[in-house]
Order: C-alpha cells, then structure tokens, then sequence
C-alpha cells in the first residue's frame, strides 16, 4: 500500500507528465534498449519510429499518475495492455527492467525538478503499479490456449484485395483449437534474414470457422514512408506449406451479449475482427458500416455476400475517392441511436469516429474499439 504522502507527490507531478511525458518515453527506450538490446526482439520497432509507443507509455503513466488513490480505474486499459503483453510473452522479469530506465528517464528529463522525494515517491509507486500488471498478465499466461510460440502449418494463403491477403494455419503440435472468441488476435514472430531482431506482430482472427484451420488477415503496410517488416514479410515470402509462429489468441476487444442492434464501423483492414464477430452474431440486428480508399480496397467480398440476403443485416460502403470521408452527416442517416458499437482501424481513423460519437451524443460505455495501434495513444 502507497501511503498518502506518496500518493500527493505522485499526483503533484501531473503537470510535470502533461508537459514533459513523450520526452520522458522518448529516453527511457532509447536508454533501455541500448542497455538490453535483446528487448528488441519485443518491441515493434515501427510503433517506436512513428512515435506510438512513446505516446501510448506517456498516457498510461499519466494515468497511472492521475489515478493514482484509486488505480481501479485504470484496469480497462490495464487489461487492454496485459493482453498485448501476453501475447508478446513479457513475463515478470521484465517490469524491473522497464523500472529501472522509466525512474532514469524522469531524471535524465526533469533535472534538479526531479527531487530525491519524487523519484522515491515514483519508485515506489511504479512497484504497485507493475504489480497490477504483473496480476492481471498472470491470470491470462494461466488461461492461454497454449503456451509461448508455437508452430503452424501455413495451410491456404487468399489475396482478399489488392493490399490485404489471408493466411489459413494449422498447429503442428498437439494442439486442439478451442472456440474462436469473436475480436481476438493472434501473434506471428518471424525473424527475416536481413533483420537483426525477430520481428512480432498482432493480426486479427477473421473467421469463427475452424474446419480448414485458424484464418488471420494481413494488410501490406507501405504507409507513411516505411514498409512493415512483418506485414511485407509475410505477403512476399509466406506460402503453402511454410511454418509459421502463432502465440495463443488474445485481446479484450471482443463481442458482448446483448439484447440490443449492434453497429459494426470498420476503416480499411480494420474490417477483419467485425468479420468473424459477423459471423458469430449473424442472427442479430446488424448494421454494417465500412469506410475504404475505393471499391478494390474492400476485402472479404465472398464472405459479405453470403449476408447479403439476411434482412437482419445491412450494409454500407463508403468509397473515399468517390464521397469524401465518412463523416457525421453519412453516419447520422444509418444510425438508429440504441445500438451497441463495435470499431475498428486506424488511431486516425478511431480518433475521428469517437469526435463524431462525441458531438452525437453517443455515451462512450457503448462504444467497444480496436484501433491498429497502441490503444493508449488515442486520448478516451
């Protein structure tokens, strides 16, 4: 337990973290990783380039900071990033690690402002902290389908549009495949041979179906002046009959019971989960609703027309080159008011449609999301 007084100065550096927190991140992996370059071998190195994780470290601790007397409040996040890390296998020995560069990082940032009383305060405190994690990580490494890296046969490989492909596997190991929990993701590790560190991505699950194998989708990512490594990896290289390093599923983006509509809002690749919570829920009031650059972008074509004809199910398809972005004006003429939402893409692409959610009106407990990205990066 913290005691009062270092709670008080925990939360007196709000505004200290407000200013100076993505320069605080910014330090600590740089000096963490040249220390421990093995951890490399972890972190997406794209996210660190584009400035994602550093922002999403700044807001947790932020709000670590911010909530500090009552850090329950954080656990939706918290539990948000447990499963990312269970799904990367960051175990425990890791957090005195990560410790240990975040309190040299406040010093190196705050100078003589980061007083012998902060940096004890904030030490102590980050002891509690990684303990929540530490908890929550441990109950989900019990429950995991199956442990650490696994083997898997590349079984079926579909290009589902011109920038997206699919990838069906099956465990080589003896592994029985439980039931698909609509929303979830599964890790690849590769490790190309002009890298010098394996390389890990999350992708999501895009079927319930399990007859043929686990299906996952996966966007060529060219953005933003960089080329993926794994994404790229997997579309040049990967064929029938190659193997594959899957860890178990994860995520906490996943489809709740309800007795009210659902809408499903996809950009781009982000239509993957929706697929295969559209399976699950195909009985219900549904309306689909998915934003793409053009008419080619869109995946999963054979998959949409088999709901075609459900008059439970409708569809729109927004084509940016032809209408302009999705926006308030083409949400409001689909939207009844009641449903319960589930989103998915880009951070731009959430960071806009919880803007228009916001000036709708619609209250945030019934808005599920899942950005590509560190969730924490986009301000809720």
């Amino acid at each position: 337990m913290l005691s009062q007084e270092t709670k008080a100065i925990v939360k007196a550096t709000v505004p200290v973290l407000e200013q100076h927190g993505i320069e605080i991140t910014t330090v600590f992996y740089d000096h963490m990783f040249e220390e421990h370059p093995e951890l490399l071998n972890i972190f997406n190195k794209i996210n660190q380039k584009q400035g994602k994780q550093q922002t999403a470290l700044a807001q947790t601790v932020l709000a670590a900071a911010k909530h500090i007397d009552h850090l329950e409040a954080i656990v939706p996040n918290v539990n948000q990033i447990a499963h990312k890390h269970r799904a990367l296998q960051v175990k425990p020995e890791h957090y005195p690690i990560v410790g240990k560069h975040l309190i040299y990082a406040i010093k190196k940032v705050l100078g003589e402002a980061a007083t012998p009383e902060i940096i004890n305060a904030w030490t102590e405190a980050y002891g509690v902290i990684a303990d929540v994690f530490i908890q929550m990580e441990k109950g989900l490494y019990e429950a995991e389908e199956w442990h650490g890296f696994q083997p898997f046969k590349v079984t079926d490989v579909k290009q589902e549009s011109e920038h997206i492909k699919t990838f069906t596997v099956t465990p080589e190991n003896n592994i029985e495949l439980k039931p698909i929990v609509p929303g979830q993701y599964i890790t690849v590790k590769v490790h190309p041979e002009d890298e010098d560190n394996d390389a890990l991505r999350h992708y999501s699950i895009c079927s319930t179906d399990l007859t043929k194998g686990l299906k996952f989708a996966v966007k060529r990512d060219v953005m933003d002046s960089h080329r993926g490594v794994v994404s790229n990896y997997l579309h040049d290289t990967i064929v029938v009959g190659d193997q594959l390093l899957l860890s178990a599923p994860a995520g906490d983006f996943t489809l709740q019971k309800t007795e009210q509509p659902l809408l499903f809002l996809s950009g781009g690749v982000g239509m993957t989960p929706l697929m295969c919570m559209l399976e699950s829920a195909a009985d219900q009031q549904i309306t689909f609703v998915h934003s793409a650059y053009n008419r080619s972008a869109v995946p999963f074509k054979d998959e949409i027309t088999v709901f075609h004809d459900k008059e439970n199910i409708q569809f729109y398809f927004n084509y940016s080159d032809e209408a302009g972005r999705l926006n308030k004006e083409k949400l409001s003429k689909v939207i009844q008011g009641d449903e319960e939402i589930y989103m998915c893409g880009s951070v731009a692409f959430m960071e806009a449609m919880l803007e228009i959610f916001d000036d709708m009106g619609i209250e945030r407990t019934r808005i599920h999301f899942e950005p590509f990205g560190p969730k924490m990066s986009i301000t809720v």
